[in-house]
């Protein structure tokens, strides 16, 4: 089963939809405040579309498939799943990341609870002041 969903997370990756592909390009490289995503993530059953391991948080972005009363049950399950996992679950829909990618940014920025990523990089960048602290906030 491991393979499968492997298998099915590279698939995934070679044919993003251009939400996700939009997303992608605000998540990768640490963009948040220095915040590792990756982009379809095997998770149980599950392939997340994103994922935040240190934070355990995933992001979804829904297309037109998740539009039916059949799939939206899918989804709450899934959801329920990785909630009973510890993973927060952000979801969203194609047209938001199109229309206010920004706001969608931003409610992932606070979902990560406005800190810092833990790693050593980023610690070692912070002036011994927070100023870096400072201008986070003032963005």
């Amino acid at each position: 089963m491991r393979s499968g969903a492997v298998s099915l997370a590279r698939d995934l990756r070679r044919h993003e939809t251009a939400a996700e592909q939009a997303l992608w390009s605000r998540l990768r490289n640490r963009q948040i405040d220095g915040w590792k995503f990756k982009r379809q993530v095997p998770f149980g059953r599950f392939v997340l579309d994103f994922y935040c391991s240190d934070a355990r948080l995933a992001v979804e972005v829904d297309g037109d498939t998740h539009g039916t009363a059949a799939d939206i049950s899918n989804d709450s399950d899934r959801t329920k799943f990785l909630e009973e996992q510890g993973v927060k679950v952000l979801r969203f829909w194609n047209t938001d990341v199109r229309d206010n990618i920004e706001g969608v940014l931003e409610m992932i920025y606070l979902a990560l609870g406005q800190q810092p990523a833990p790693s050593p990089a980023l610690r070692a960048r912070l002036s011994p002041r927070g100023e870096a602290s400072q201008q986070r906030g003032a963005r």
